[in-house]
């Protein structure tokens, strides 16, 4: 497919999109299996074999069952990670280029010039590498975070976003015009499986704390799919019950148990039990619910409501909505991550041309930085976690 097609076909989705809007959906299901006992030569009962393990073949061992983010607390970076450059990724989507900040100084350093149009800095599953998204140029960028700088560029079809499974066995591209979800060599990123899709731009996704299946969302046809990760098979599909939905970004609970969806037409996001795949629920945070970010003590998490300039905070614990901040001179939060203490939430402003960063205790805004046109799916980086599931940083 011609960048021009795919560009044709972007095009149409969006106004289709924005002309008729469509239902968002979940996904979920799950089996336990526990072997047999068996009677031996001599009529003697044996024991039962051991219970094969609960969690994805090859997936580091859940370090809490309470709390999937265990691993991510306040500046637990692994020893590779170390000796990362402390910045954060800006991927401006409309001039072809990644603004380079200092967190500590607020400012641009470095602008580089990539692929086009750029969508989101992924983080690779072994954190050695950061991935720029080049969307139509059909490229992945790499940047080393121990120097700052791009390395080699790999051609890859429609990468508008990025995925690890938990295993790291395979990296997963949202090809969101393509209409295919592709497993590939998370090194080499050479195509392993092609998975298509009847629903129209897939972009975001999140993984169930064993790791043995995924929820994805399609912005575009307003519809969740449930992934089988080891089969790479979908295994459920459904239309979200709201006229003209969108969902975008994806997020597990820190239990495990819920998968919240958030949607930019519906204004809030939506609560799925993941393994019941049960129609999901809304839960109304803001106009242009997009982002959703999980803070270091796994506590709250931060919603970013690209359409009125607001973050939402959610408790876990309480389970509801406890605050809202106002981004002073409004602004359009799109997508961003956490620092790694924790303290600050960055965030891109998508249709002002800068980024915001946010003081997670207070709501105070401690900064306005411009940077490029369109500015996307932001990595702050790096981050803590034993590894990384993808998008703009999804750690565990």
């Amino acid at each position: 497919m011609t960048r021009r097609t795919r560009r044709t076909r972007r095009a149409a989705a969006l106004f289709a999109a924005g002309a008729v809007l469509v239902a968002l959906a979940g996904c979920g299901s799950g089996s336990d299996g526990r072997a047999d006992e068996a009677l031996g030569t001599e009529g003697v009962r044996k024991p039962a074999e051991p219970k094969a393990s609960p969690g994805l073949p090859g997936m580091p061992p859940v370090l809490d069952p309470k709390d999937v983010y265990a691993a991510d607390r306040p500046n637990a970076l692994q020893p590779v990670a170390e000796k990362f450059l402390s910045r954060v990724y800006v991927p401006n989507t409309n001039s072809n280029t990644v603004s380079v900040i200092d967190p500590e100084k607020f400012e641009v350093i470095e602008t580089i010039k990539v692929g086009e149009q750029p969508q989101h800095v992924v983080p690779s599953w072994d954190l050695k590498t950061l991935w720029v998204n080049n969307d139509l140029g059909d490229t992945l960028t790499a940047i080393d975070p121990v120097t700052g700088k791009t390395g080699r560029t790999v051609e890859v079809s429609d990468p508008y976003n990025l995925y690890f499974t938990p295993n790291g066995k395979h990296a997963v591209v949202m090809a969101s015009m393509d209409r295919e979800l592709v497993f590939r060599d998370p090194k080499t990123m050479d195509r392993v499986k092609t998975v298509p899709v009847s629903c129209a731009g897939v972009n975001h996704a999140d993984f169930s704390m064993d790791g043995r299946y995924f929820i994805v969302s399609c912005e575009f046809s307003g519809e969740l799919l449930k992934v089988d990760t080891e089969k790479m098979k979908i295994v459920g599909q459904q239309k979200i019950p709201f006229k003209g939905a969108m969902p975008q970004d994806v997020k597990l609970s820190p239990d495990g148990k819920t998968f919240y969806i958030a949607d930019m037409m519906a204004h809030g996001m939506w609560v799925l039990d993941g393994k019941k795949f049960s129609t999901p629920k809304l839960l109304r945070t803001g106009k242009g619910c997009h982002g959703l970010y999980v803070s270091r003590d796994s506590k709250e998490m931060y919603i970013s409501n690209r359409g009125e300039g607001t973050i939402s905070v959610f408790d876990f614990p309480k389970n509801r909505l406890t605050k809202k901040w106002k981004l002073p001179q409004g602004g359009s939060p799109d997508m961003g991550g956490v620092s790694a203490d924790g303290k600050t939430l960055w965030l891109s402003g998508r249709y002002d041309s800068e980024v915001y960063a946010i003081d997670t205790r207070t709501g105070a805004q401690l900064a306005r930085i411009p940077v490029g046109s369109g500015p996307h799916g932001l990595a702050v980086y790096p981050q803590p976690g034993r590894y990384s599931l993808g998008h703009t940083g999804v750690f565990r």
